[in-house]
């Protein structure tokens, strides 16, 4: 398998779990995300986008690193650039590091939207700011995950859900139709073994790490 993570522009905390999902990566940084480079102990073989809101000092560093630079105006988001560049050297596995948070909401949501498409395309994807942690949820999946006791997650859905279940959680599911919109899936909490399976739809299975449900 050959991991890449993408480096974004939103905000992100270097927890211990982050950097080993990262570690032994090959990395390519989208304008501003290569400020988490080093928090993370990653050196990008490529940084690229329009360099808009990469801050004068920050210019000067990482001289080793390859650049490529686009005009502001154009028709793919810097992310939207890198992940490219990373399925062109083969990706078929991304953490997209720094997706959520941060100025633009825009750049946020769309995140999530790629996400989606790169699951359905094949490719494993996995979205982090540290504290958060999203993974693609289609329909076939049946999943598990390793989220601490305790730990807030949602189902964030993009779609209606049909044959949800949910179980390893305070609030279990039992193969539901969860329409469009509903809150149902908001606010659950791990109790055990979190395993998520779903029939039909799509969604994001969102955890706030290091966050208990109250």
């Amino acid at each position: 398998m050959t991991r890449f993570t993408i480096l974004l522009g939103g905000d992100l905390e270097a927890t211990p779990r982050l950097r080993a999902q990262v570690a032994g990566t090959r990395v390519i940084a989208a304008d501003s995300g290569i400020r988490h480079a080093r928090p993370l102990g990653l050196v990008p073989e490529l940084w690229l986008g329009d360099f808009d809101s990469v801050p004068p000092a920050a210019l000067g560093s990482h001289n080793g690193v390859r650049r490529e630079v686009y005009p502001q105006d154009k028709d793919e988001t810097d992310g939207e650039l890198a992940i490219a560049a990373a399925r062109r050297e083969g990706a078929d596995a991304l953490v997209m590091a720094g997706a959520f948070g941060g100025p633009r909401a825009d750049h946020g949501h769309l995140h999530l939207a790629q996400a989606l498409k790169l699951a359905a395309e094949g490719t494993a994807v996995m979205l982090s700011s540290g504290t958060q942690e999203g993974w693609p949820l289609l329909a076939g999946d049946d999943r598990g995950f390793d989220f601490a006791d305790g730990t807030l997650f949602s189902v964030v859905a993009f779609s209606q859900l049909e044959g949800l279940t949910v179980s390893g959680a305070k609030w279990p599911l039992d193969a539901v139709t969860v329409p469009f919109g509903s809150s149902l899936t908001i606010s659950n909490a791990v109790s055990g073994t979190l395993r998520v399976a779903l029939g039909a739809g799509r969604a994001i299975v969102l955890a706030q790490l290091g966050h208990a449900a109250g």
